[in-house]
């Protein structure tokens, strides 16, 4: 037995705070107790795999001593687009590529241009969609790049910064174009009942309709959905001959000053549309430096048929030409 010296210890009661205290400690203890039953072992990541000889050879030791010339500066790149916004927003000649919401579509064509520029492209799919063998045997794609085009035309309208024609139905045309210029890449009877559904609906719209049904996608409204760059090409293709043309001569000048400044807005127009996001090539410098200069070329050759100056549009046209010829060599 242990002996005391002295008198044995007295174990008293607990009572009040002291004794609530000592219950709070004990059920911390049984709670951290039960935890520490149950707890996992801890999960840790697996070893890197062991690569053969034949995957890491493919790979350089070091890809920075690989490359060749500086890093891009993604800082600088922000900076020169957050410019190109702001110029394009006030209504300025922008090198910059990307046409953010707010962006003045007026200061690259005319209500005047957008509507002929549907007018024609209608007269295209209509001629294109008259009868089931043509459409079949090639009609098609003349159809499927006319209402492309007119897809795009709607879309600006959608988008225009400005009071238009069309402007509360224009992204629903839109993506009703869009969807049959998408569906015209092969001529089939269900294509070619859809072309000439929507050429009726076209003239509709032209006699004061208004299409049925909501936009597909307007809040993710993406424009190389609404027009393919093949169908843009294609439409720059006839604008370059008809410019080229316009300006040949002194005579033609002076007769072709609308169809001048028709087709030069909407060179003006496609180029500013194939630099948008969604684009393939819409980030790569040298691209959007290319559609920007044909955009450019495009607002000047407008200017200078107003202007009356054959010498200043021929100069244009020249322009616009080397800038789409150099695109092509490159991105073809």
């Amino acid at each position: 037995m242990l002996g005391f010296l002295g008198d044995p210890p007295t174990l008293r009661p607990l009572r009040g705070p002291r004794w609530l205290a000592a219950i709070a400690v004990a059920a911390l203890a049984t709670v951290a107790w039960a935890q520490a039953g149950r707890s996992r072992p801890v999960r840790r990541a697996l070893p890197p795999p062991v690569w053969d000889e034949a995957i890491t050879a493919a790979f350089p030791p070091d890809a920075f001593a690989d490359l060749e010339g500086p890093r891009p500066d993604f800082a600088a790149l922000q900076a020169a687009d957050a410019a190109a916004r702001d110029m394009a927003s006030s209504g300025g000649s922008a090198a910059g590529p990307l046409a953010p919401s707010g962006f003045k579509w007026s200061t690259l064509a005319s209500e005047e241009t957008l509507t002929d520029e549907i007018k024609d492209m209608k007269s295209v799919a209509s001629a294109a969609a008259a009868r089931a063998t043509e459409f079949k045997g090639g009609g098609y794609e003349r159809a499927r790049d006319a209402f492309s085009v007119v897809a795009m035309a709607f879309g600006v309208i959608a988008a225009y910064d400005q009071d238009i024609r069309w402007k509360r139905d224009a992204a629903v045309a839109r993506d009703l174009f869009a969807r049959v210029g998408f569906n015209c890449k092969t001529g089939t009877d269900q294509s070619f009942a859809e072309a000439k559904a929507r050429v009726a609906d076209l003239e509709a719209m032209l006699d004061g309709g208004a299409p049925e049904g909501k936009p597909d996608r307007d809040e993710d409204f993406q424009w190389s959905q609404a027009a393919t760059r093949a169908a843009l090409m294609s439409r720059l293709g006839s604008a370059d001959d008809r410019l080229a043309a316009a300006v040949a001569s002194q005579a033609e000048f002076a007769r072709q000053i609308e169809t001048l400044v028709h087709e030069a807005e909407i060179v003006a127009v496609i180029g500013e549309v194939i630099q948008q996001r969604d684009f393939a090539d819409h980030d790569d410098q040298t691209y959007r430096g290319y559609a920007a200069a044909m955009r450019d070329a495009g607002i000047a050759a407008r200017e200078a048929a107003r202007k009356k100056d054959q010498d200043a549009a021929r100069a244009a046209v020249d322009a616009m030409q080397k800038a789409c010829a150099a695109c092509h060599g490159e991105y073809r």
